[in-house]
């Protein structure tokens, strides 16, 4: 059996009740649960429809999303998130850089390292560089004033923690950063790389080994042994290439608001949604949110 959940943007809800009763009708489907009203709906399936990667473009064109999938373990035990535009609204190693003065160039070296085409590690490095002598002070600045969360986040941490999950953040920025966003979120792990500091400015290096893509697979397989987990008992969530590996892993791998090249490898992607669509695709209906 499959799920066909279909959710849209909760500031801007566009989710018309009739659309799903066409869509289920014309597919076939069981019984409509209406996960919020206005926002998110889910049925069954028996099989995947031949029709879904056309029905997929044309919802898209309105604003909603479409996610498939079997309905047999998608109510996951643990949650693996990314965190510089996923957890959070912003990529903070581009923030540190407007900071620094260097924004334009930094940011050019995300958007190419995120889509794919730049090596990481290398990429990080540069951009790391280019921090060297940025008061340390410079990160709590950066926290307290241009950091916001991602929306949907509270609910999402508080609600799966609620029903016995375990959640960790792994990012490929900073523990500076991880740490007051695991905090504020809930999250009861996280890791990140470290910026090296000299005296009371950052020495524009970076910790090594770098975290990067296959040390949040390698994050995915150390936690899920110590919890006595599998894979499949996972939902992780990113948005970049460095993602990829612990997308593709994770038994629901979601690309959210992701870079083209992500979301072309990513059969969950949620475009629209904000973070409590990861809720509406593991049946969790908005009553159901932990405050």
């Amino acid at each position: 059996m499959f799920t066909a959940t279909l959710f849209t943007s909760p500031t801007a809800p566009t989710l018309d009740t009739a659309l799903v009763t066409a869509l289920r009708n014309a597919w076939g489907g069981g019984e409509i649960r209406v996960l919020a009203d206005g926002e998110a709906a889910e049925f069954p399936l028996a099989s995947l429809p031949d029709t879904f990667r056309d029905v997929w473009a044309d919802l898209q064109a309105q604003q909603i999303d479409l996610c498939i999938q079997p309905t047999e373990g998608r109510r996951k035990k643990m949650l693996l998130a990314d965190m510089d535009s996923t957890m959070i609204q912003q990529e903070c190693i581009d923030e540190l850089a407007d900071e620094a003065g260097v924004g334009p160039r930094v940011k050019d070296i995300t958007a190419r390292a995120m889509n794919g085409e730049l090596d990481f590690n290398g990429a990080l490095t540069e951009r790391v560089g280019l921090l060297k002598g940025l008061p340390v002070s410079v990160i709590d600045h950066v926290l307290d004033t241009r950091i916001t969360l991602m929306p949907g986040g509270p609910a999402l941490l508080a609600t799966m923690k609620a029903n016995g999950a375990y959640c960790a953040l792994v990012s490929g920025g900073f523990t500076a950063f991880t740490a007051r966003i695991a905090a504020i979120l809930g999250f009861d792990e996280n890791r990140a790389n470290t910026l090296l500091t000299s005296g009371d400015t950052l020495s524009g290096e970076v910790a090594l080994p770098i975290l990067g893509r296959q040390a949040k697979v390698e994050a995915l397989e150390h936690i899920t042994a110590r919890l006595g987990l599998s894979d499949a008992d996972v939902l992780a969530v990113g948005d970049g290439a460095n993602d990829l590996g612990m997308l593709t892993r994770a038994g629901s791998g979601v690309a959210l608001h992701a870079k083209p090249s992500v979301a072309a490898e990513c059969e969950l992607r949620i475009n629209f949604g904000d973070l409590t669509a990861l809720l509406y695709l593991q049946g969790y209906a908005k009553a159901d949110f932990a405050a």
